[in-house]
């Protein structure tokens, strides 16, 4: 009988994408993020922050659970950066859908094609921040009114759209600079 060896879903590499996409998305958000809102009370920088690294460690894995991953690292990491910053918990939802939406359409439609990927990366990341808006808005900013969470989730969704396109921007230029991120057979 020969040694039983299972071979890991996450390999170094696509650890490594994690860890360099939450390090990115952690550190500018604990240090630049609240002095955005103190200065302007608008919670787009964030979400910016978040889907551009988002969509980066889509691109880079191509595995389910990737994204989520990352939303829960740079959650604990904001924690142990500024403790109190609870707020976090609506991003790893808006990664979890993140996450499941990418899949589900295939990492080939959202991330590859040009006119379906701008489409659907631009599309799900407004979407997810907006999940974000809607749970930070109701449970951490005490929000009473359903308008003023759809106004707060509004905001959110604005920071995801233009991280979303900055994010495809970027991906569709390491592409065409002939780099590849880790390919593996998924959809």
């Amino acid at each position: 009988m020969g040694l039983n060896t299972a071979v890991p879903y996450f390999t170094t590499r696509d650890l490594a994408a994690v860890a360099v996409c939450a390090a990115l998305w952690g550190v500018l958000n604990a240090l630049i993020s609240p002095i955005f809102w103190q200065l302007t009370r608008m919670p787009f920088l964030c979400d910016l922050l978040a889907f551009i690294s988002l969509t980066l460690v889509a691109w880079w894995t191509r595995k389910f659970g990737a994204i989520t991953l990352t939303g829960l690292v740079v959650t604990v990491m904001t924690l142990i950066l500024r403790p109190g910053s609870f707020h976090m918990l609506g991003f790893i939802a808006a990664s979890l859908l993140f996450d499941v939406t990418t899949r589900g359409i295939g990492y080939r439609n959202c991330l590859d094609r040009m006119a379906t990927g701008t489409v659907c990366i631009i599309l799900l990341s407004t979407l997810s921040a907006g999940l974000a808006g809607v749970i930070i808005g109701s449970f951490f900013m005490d929000f009473t009114t359903l308008p003023a969470i759809l106004t707060f989730a509004g905001l959110h969704a604005i920071g995801g759209l233009i991280g979303g396109a900055i994010g495809f921007t970027v991906v569709r230029a390491l592409a065409a600079r002939k780099i590849q991120p880790t390919i593996h057979v998924q959809p």
